[in-house]
């Protein structure tokens, strides 16, 4: 579906140019829930080939660092617990984030198949907004399959808390959210030919220093690498699943990043990202 061939019907008698404001929010949110409808059916035609991308890292994660190092006695038994909200905040966040960036550089690139997009009548901004809701709806997607996947892979040691899941849903979107307006801040800043480097120079550091392994309280004898931490977006992501995961007893025994802190960490990075990635595209796609 072409999305600039949305048909608009204007009163009759109405010169064009004179819509009402009613008139053309109605006409931007038709634009908009088409552009929304085709990529929706795009990624159905093609969900088996995504789930098998963006899954089969935290497939790996899990059974290798959850059940074969801890059913060999390398790690202690609660570690694949204290691992499997870490995974879950890693796979929304890249997959959100992989989501928007890719494609952003491709459609920016010599091709300039954002142009088709940039034909509907809405606003610049809202085609980026659309990007980036329908990055974190993939986000959440994968994110809710690695549930099951950790319940099949790490047996006993899969414990999630069944008390917080309204908080559980609300960390969930806003870590997909700021992966992927993180993505449209790298989508819209990096030239094709730079993409291979950008992720290796980003990807190394947002993995081992987001708490991904280990929770952000053990880091206390080391503190310089504690605070560096506090600068990656992921570390209240994974802190905060870890709250809203482990039963009691763990959190307890190690207690998470406060919940305040996650809250505001979070907010920060959605807003701070969103705001970059917005003048960047909108420099982009009309500069």
């Amino acid at each position: 579906m072409n999305t600039s061939a949305v048909q608009i019907n204007i009163p009759s008698g109405q010169p064009r140019g004179t819509l009402t404001g009613g008139q053309r929010i109605g006409m931007a949110t038709k634009a908009f829930i088409a552009i929304m409808h085709r990529d929706l059916v795009v990624t159905l035609r093609e969900l088996i080939s995504f789930l098998v991308q963006q899954l089969l890292q935290p497939l790996f994660f899990l059974f290798v660092f959850g059940r074969v190092l801890t059913g060999m006695g390398f790690v202690q038994g609660n570690f694949a617990s204290i691992l499997l909200p870490g995974i879950v905040s890693l796979t929304i966040v890249l997959t959100a984030m992989q989501a928007i960036s890719l494609g952003m550089v491709l459609e920016l690139g010599y091709s300039r198949e954002i142009d088709d997009r940039l034909l509907a009548p809405l606003p610049v901004e809202l085609v980026a907004i659309e990007k980036v809701i329908f990055a974190a709806l993939r986000g959440l997607l994968a994110g809710v399959i690695v549930f099951p996947l950790g319940y099949i892979i790490l047996g006993n040691g899969y414990q999630v808390r069944g008390d917080e899941i309204p908080l559980l849903i609300g960390l969930m979107i806003l870590m997909s959210i700021m992966g992927a307006a993180l993505g449209l801040v790298i989508g819209t800043v990096v030239k094709p030919e730079q993409l291979g480097v950008m992720f290796s120079l980003i990807f190394a550091p947002l993995i081992f220093t987001g708490c991904i392994y280990n929770p952000w309280g053990t880091l206390g004898g080391l503190k310089w690498f504690q605070i560096v931490t506090l600068f990656n977006p992921l570390t209240y992501a994974s802190e905060g699943l870890r709250a809203a995961m482990l039963p009691a007893s763990y959190t307890q025994a190690i207690p998470p990043l406060g919940l305040g802190w996650v809250l505001l960490g979070l907010c920060v990075s959605c807003i701070v990202f969103l705001v970059i990635g917005m003048r960047t595209f909108r420099g982009r796609v009309i500069g």
